[in-house]
């Protein structure tokens, strides 16, 4: 479906602080975006807006041709699952803290996990190699542990989108590597819809097949890597000199930074 995550004319913010301008874009099934642009232009709110976090001033927020607002929190939940940047782990093993991911297809007056839900939790752990963690406690695992945790807990929910902020903002490499295969993997076998801030510009290219730039508010352009990530659009984003490249393996666009020193030497070199 072309137009499986329509936004029309989304406003959200706060009271008398940052809001967005009207944002729209369609997303078919089965992408992979991402949301890219600096702190404070307005990620963060959109996502929230798209979550359901915060309520909108107007437009809306449709899925497959259902307009969220109009949905109860249980049916919203199943379909779409919210992957946060600090997961809430509480005082849970692994294995507890994904079932709750069930939570969404409780029955009235279900007290206890059904042995449906202990099939599909173990089938994602297994799928996000968490399975050997069940019985440790959350608090236990490493930052990238409790990413792929969260991802599991996530899919348990069986959603039609999944929607990640900053999942490898606070990862080493590995595990950024790591994360990102994965989601590329569930997005490629599984069909998911895939939507996610991500501040790697580099990162966001390589696994990304479309992106969203934010600015001030407002969306500033969207589109594939090519069309987002030129060096014209991230200069006026974020205000830095940069060289984009393709990237020869991928034949994804890189981005290069350049240092004041670097700049200072080609303009005496010019000059």
């Amino acid at each position: 479906m072309d137009n499986f995550i329509k936004i029309d004319n989304l406003s959200c913010g706060y009271a008398g602080a940052f809001s967005l301008g009207n944002i729209n874009f369609t997303l078919p099934k089965g992408t992979f975006a991402g949301i890219i642009g600096p702190n404070g232009s307005g990620k963060t709110t959109l996502f929230r807006g798209i979550a359901g976090d915060i309520p909108l001033k107007s437009g809306s927020v449709n899925l497959n041709d259902a307009n969220l607002s109009h949905l109860t929190n249980k049916q919203r939940a199943q379909k779409m699952a919210i992957v946060s940047q600090f997961p809430d782990i509480g005082d849970l093993t692994v294995e507890d803290y994904i079932l709750l991911g069930r939570l969404p297809y409780r029955k009235p007056f279900q007290f206890f996990e059904s042995e449906d839900d202990y099939s599909i939790a173990e089938k994602y752990m297994r799928l996000t190699n968490t399975y050997h963690l069940k019985d440790k406690p959350m608090r236990q695992l490493s930052g990238g542990e409790q990413q792929l945790a969260a991802i599991a807990q996530a899919l348990t929910q069986e959603p039609e989108l999944l929607l990640l902020d900053e999942p490898t903002s606070h990862l080493d490499i590995t595990h950024q590597v790591q994360v990102l295969n994965l989601l590329q993997r569930l997005n490629h076998e599984m069909g998911l819809t895939v939507l996610m801030i991500i501040h790697d510009l580099n990162l966001a290219s390589e696994y990304c097949d479309y992106l969203l730039m934010m600015k001030n508010g407002n969306l500033h352009c969207q589109g594939t890597p090519f069309d987002v990530l030129t060096y014209q659009n991230i200069e006026q984003v974020y205000g830095t000199l940069v060289i984009t490249q393709i990237n020869p393996n991928s034949g994804k666009p890189a981005v290069f930074l350049v240092s004041e020193r670097m700049r200072q030497k080609v303009n005496q070199q010019n000059g």
